[in-house]
């Protein structure tokens, strides 16, 4: 074993940066047996010095985190921070003075990895990123390493704890959306703004991040559609329920049936109860992958939290680590296949949709010839009325979605339709 130490350094040093120096600190000669050498926290870059760090020699502590990376003697960054700027700065500068990074930042590799794999390959060195997508589960090396020899043609999963809490706690004890919510805050799942969680705008980039990996091609967060969940009722789920449902906010990645093509998307989504990913419950992620060699594969685990994140990140410094001693670098960006990303109108997919209709003769007829004018399918009916009112829940046959949002669209339009009460994609059967 190899007695000088690896440094590294962290930027930031909140819940999970925190978190990955405790880590460091009680598993230090677990993880120098592991790695072949020991490993040094050399440098901890904070925006409040002042904030009492237990376990953490004060002397380590910078603002100063631009002087922290071009120190030059650091081997690994550890990127922890969030965020497009100063991070992706950071990180490149990183680069170009010799250490190799590790990061959780979703957001930006979603947005910019171009330039941060460009810049990790100009200067030879390693961007490994197990944390950004799923917590603890093991998902992007498998993906871009295990598969590498394999043809993946979808990858739908939950990939985010807080909407599956929330979304669970509806299904089973029939609260609303605010009252879930406010459980979910209550419990610490929630941030205070949840914005980025129940808009599906985190989900969106490890949507990104997984298809370009998946695929072998480049796909940024704005090539995801993105829909949110603070629209699902208590109705859906009746509804789901009567379908042999649930409802979960998905994140699905598909190739096209030709393999010209692929498509990224969130939405939320009713599944069988038979399928793998409707069993999952509280603040649980899971992926579900589909090669072309290996078949169906999942993925479960806790998707967030301090020490779940900091198990992924220090399962990448180890690797980081290994091949710094080796002089080596690990699997870089693959995007050789440069296939276009569809939009969400070229998706094939299926429609639950519940109409406030007029309770008489020929309103099924009515709605049934707008679906056929449209060229959508219908799989199944369901009507009921009473007093001179009626719902109609049509569940459809897969079709393109710019077909269905138009047939949506005209029986709006119908004097029969007194309104849309929901609309929902139906996936995974």
């Amino acid at each position: 074993m190899r007695t000088r130490p690896l440094k590294v350094a962290l930027l930031g040093c909140g819940v999970v940066g925190s978190e990955v120096a405790r880590i460091m600190t009680t598993h230090a000669d677990d993880l120098a047996a592991r790695i072949g050498a020991p490993v040094e926290l050399a440098g901890v870059a904070v925006r409040r010095p002042s904030k009492v760090r237990e376990g953490i020699d004060p002397s380590l502590i910078t603002t100063d985190a631009t002087a922290l990376v071009k120190r030059g003697d650091i081997d690994v960054i550890v990127e922890v921070i969030g965020g497009i700027e100063p991070a992706r700065t950071l990180i490149t500068t990183a680069f170009e003075h010799g250490a190799s990074v590790v990061s959780a930042n979703k957001a930006l590799l979603a947005q910019d990895g171009e330039t941060l794999h460009a810049a990790a390959e100009q200067h030879g060195r390693d961007l490994y990123y197990e944390a950004a997508v799923a917590g603890a589960i093991p998902l992007i090396r498998p993906l871009r390493e295990s598969l590498a020899g394999d043809k993946i043609n979808r990858v739908m999963g939950i990939v985010n704890g807080t909407t599956n809490f929330i979304l669970d706690k509806m299904d089973s004890t029939g609260a609303g959306y605010s009252e879930a919510l406010d459980e979910a805050t209550a419990l610490g799942y929630a941030e205070a703004d949840p914005t980025a969680d129940v808009e599906g705008y985190d989900a969106a980039a490890k949507a990104a991040i997984l298809a370009g990996i998946a695929f072998h091609t480049r796909v940024r967060l704005d090539d995801v559609y993105r829909e949110g969940m603070t629209e699902v009722t208590a109705s859906d789920f009746a509804s789901a329920k009567r379908m042999g449902c649930t409802i979960k906010l998905l994140a699905i990645c598909e190739r096209a049936a030709d393999g010209e093509s692929v498509t990224a998307r969130v939405h939320p989504a009713m599944i069988p109860l038979s399928h793998p990913l409707a069993s999952v419950r509280e603040a649980y992620n899971a992926v579900f992958v589909e090669a072309e060699a290996a078949g169906r594969l999942m993925f479960y685990g806790p998707g967030a939290g301090g020490s779940p994140t900091a198990s992924a990140v220090l399962g990448d410094l180890v690797a980081v680590c290994r091949n710094k001693l080796a002089e080596a670098t690990g699997p870089g960006e693959s995007a050789y296949t440069q296939l276009p990303v569809s939009p969400m109108g070229e998706v094939v997919t299926r429609y639950h949709i519940s109409l406030d209709v007029a309770d008489k003769p020929g309103v099924l007829a009515q709605v049934a010839t707008v679906f056929a004018e449209h060229g959508v399918s219908i799989d199944t009916v369901r009507q009921q009325g009473k007093d001179g009112e009626a719902s109609l829940v049509v569940v459809t046959h897969r079709a393109p979605d710019a077909a269905l949002s138009g047939t949506v669209e005209a029986l709006r339009k119908l004097d029969t339709v007194r309104g849309v009460a929901s609309i929902m994609r139906v996936e995974g059967e």
